[in-house]
């Protein structure tokens, strides 16, 4: 399976209710974003869980990060509530499950084998924001030219981060972004390969969750 597997073309997915497809368990659907592979691959999904639904444990060999979009996300580790921000580094694994149901943004087999630092951010917790001026951006990992964070944009602001090497991937979560005229809403997905511009402009006071330097030639 090939979706959106050409790095170094753009792709914007706009969800809609048709895009979501079942997966091998019952009750979790995916909306699939980029994939290379067919159940195990090289994927960017978002992941909806229904009330009650679980999948079964599987390991991590490349590597797992995900964001909570809404709801809860459980599994033997812990309860991540929206906002939450996690990486499971090559080699872990877990049996996931959601009591009342969630949706979550999962990248899948994209780590840096050396990349191994487990990450758990809060980012809904305003303690974890810097203070002004730098404030609109939340880093929340960096390894090697990888850079995720989430950032904030007040409408009409310019998104200031350039695709310069290793292109950019932008989640819209709250608010609204205009990419060269598209209108991009609420989880919107935007990837934009290195060296290519585009000018972002926040159409409402925006919420986006951004990782560059990541793409592969």
């Amino acid at each position: 399976m090939r979706i959106n597997a050409d790095f170094a073309e753009k792709a914007v997915v706009v969800a809609n209710d048709s895009d979501w497809v079942c997966s091998p368990e019952s009750g979790v659907d995916r909306l699939m974003l980029d994939r290379i592979g067919d159940e195990v691959a090289r994927a960017t999904s978002i992941v909806r869980y229904a009330p009650g639904s679980s999948f079964s444990r599987h390991e991590h060999g490349a590597g797992e990060e995900f964001l909570v979009l809404d709801g809860v996300f459980s599994d033997e580790h812990g309860d991540y509530s929206a906002g939450t921000y996690v990486r499971n580094p090559p080699g872990s694994g877990h049996s996931p499950y959601s009591e009342n149901g969630c949706r979550i943004l999962v990248k899948l087999r994209q780590f840096d084998p050396l990349d191994l630092a487990p990450v758990v951010i809060n980012t809904v917790d305003s303690a974890a924001w810097p203070a002004k001026p730098h404030g609109n951006v939340l880093d929340l990992h960096e390894f090697g030219s990888e850079r995720v964070m989430m950032v904030r944009l007040d409408a009409g602001e310019i998104f200031p981060i350039s695709p310069d090497s290793g292109g950019l991937e932008i989640l819209v979560i709250r608010g609204s972004i205009d990419d060269d005229g598209a209108e991009l809403a609420a989880e919107s997905w935007l990837r934009i390969p290195a060296g290519q511009d585009n000018r972002l402009i926040a159409s409402s006071d925006a919420l986006l969750w951004v990782k560059t330097g990541h793409l592969p030639s």
